[in-house]
């Protein structure tokens, strides 16, 4: 039996401090561009029916209840106790935190409590730029107030994340743009701009990276599926190899966050680039009873001690859960096959999950 007793979360958001009725539930399951077709629900997804197995016996009822009967037991319980019930059951030992994204969630040290466990928090760059920006009145004062910003967040901060896939896509020029280039577009970007307006700008979307690298913190690289309204063919993290090259031997690790439904991308860049690493999270939640497909197609090609788990779990405490059950059993299943073929020992095998369940992330992110 392959065992992971810890596993630090490389990647999630806090969970909502608010009750939620069928559809509001329903709407954080899978990040949709509106709600579920007529006569259709969102707990017939892959993800959906993951919570219905691992979720209820954390609050006290049979696997695969019906999904009214759940959240019934969950308004029973009260946010709170149901939060608290099922991030303790999940088995995370330590969460890294990105409080970039809007809503009434937890933050780290909320996280930590409810959960019994360490919390970090990951700064998000676009939403850092976009506060100073607020605070700003001249394209000077705005650029020297954002390096002066992201400096004071990597003081405290485990690592900085970037939404530009997201925002612009991946295909940006690689190398840092100059400093006429910077201002023409911070100039321009905040003319232009409301407060609380988004950073789409793909000049300054590479001064934040460059910025970033710059720290010395590793720095998470959104890819794949995402936000919804994404172009995914923007988002493919092959459209970073130029990138990838560029930061290549300047002292700062990129982790690519995601990558379905190019997590073999991804796991390509993290075997030809040593300061490269492999997310395996949201590809799991997404995929659930084939989840260990996928994780194994991760393992054909990203070294072991580069690959890292996350839940990428955002507002739903049961998506902690689900990732977190969903990993154990995908690399449970996978390397206990490869034992059972003769091709690994359970040594090997054991050796490799506690990296990638907790060792590489401990490492690259430098925890004690």
């Amino acid at each position: 039996m392959i065992e992971t007793p810890s596993l630090v979360d490389q990647y999630c958001h806090g969970v909502l401090r608010t009750e939620l009725g069928l559809g509001t539930f329903e709407a954080q399951l899978a990040r949709t561009e509106g709600p579920p077709a007529p006569g259709t629900t969102l707990f017939d997804t892959q993800t959906g029916f993951a919570v219905r197995r691992w979720c209820p016996p954390l609050l006290g009822m049979e696997p695969h209840c019906h999904p009214a009967r759940y959240l019934a037991r969950r308004r029973e319980l009260g946010v709170l106790e149901a939060g608290r019930r099922l991030l303790r059951g999940s088995g995370i030992t330590t969460y890294l935190v990105d409080t970039g994204l809007p809503g009434d969630l937890t933050g780290p040290d909320e996280l930590a409590s409810a959960s019994a466990a360490e919390a970090r928090e990951i700064v998000r760059l676009e939403l850092l730029a976009e506060q100073v920006a607020d605070t700003s009145g001249t394209v000077e004062s705005f650029l020297a107030n954002l390096a002066e910003s992201v400096h004071g967040a990597a003081a405290g901060a485990v690592a900085f994340t970037s939404v530009a896939g997201t925002r612009h896509g991946l295909a940006l020029a690689p190398e840092p743009p100059g400093p006429g280039e910077v201002r023409g577009a911070a100039g321009r970007w905040l003319s232009g701009r409301r407060v609380g307006g988004q950073l789409t700008d793909p000049v300054l979307l590479r001064h934040l990276l460059w910025i970033a690298v710059a720290s010395g913190l590793p720095l998470q690289l959104h890819a794949g599926l995402g936000e919804p309204g994404q172009r995914i063919d923007r988002t493919d993290p092959v459209l970073l190899t130029d990138f990838v090259r560029a930061t290549a031997g300047l002292g700062t690790d990129l982790v690519l966050l995601h990558g379905y439904p190019y997590h073999r991308h991804a796991a390509h860049l993290a075997g030809a680039f040593p300061h490269v690493f492999a997310d395996s999270g949201a590809a799991l939640v997404r995929t659930g009873a084939r989840a260990a497909t996928v994780l194994a197609e991760i393992l054909e090609l990203a070294p072991f001690g580069k690959i890292l788990f996350s839940s990428g779990a955002h507002g739903l405490p049961e998506l902690h859960v689900v990732g977190a059950r969903l990993f154990r059993e995908a690399l449970g299943r996978v390397l206990g096959r490869w034992v059972a073929e003769g091709a690994w020992s359970l040594a090997d095998a054991q050796r490799v999950a506690g990296l990638v369940a907790a060792g590489n992330a401990r490492r690259v992110y430098g925890l004690e």
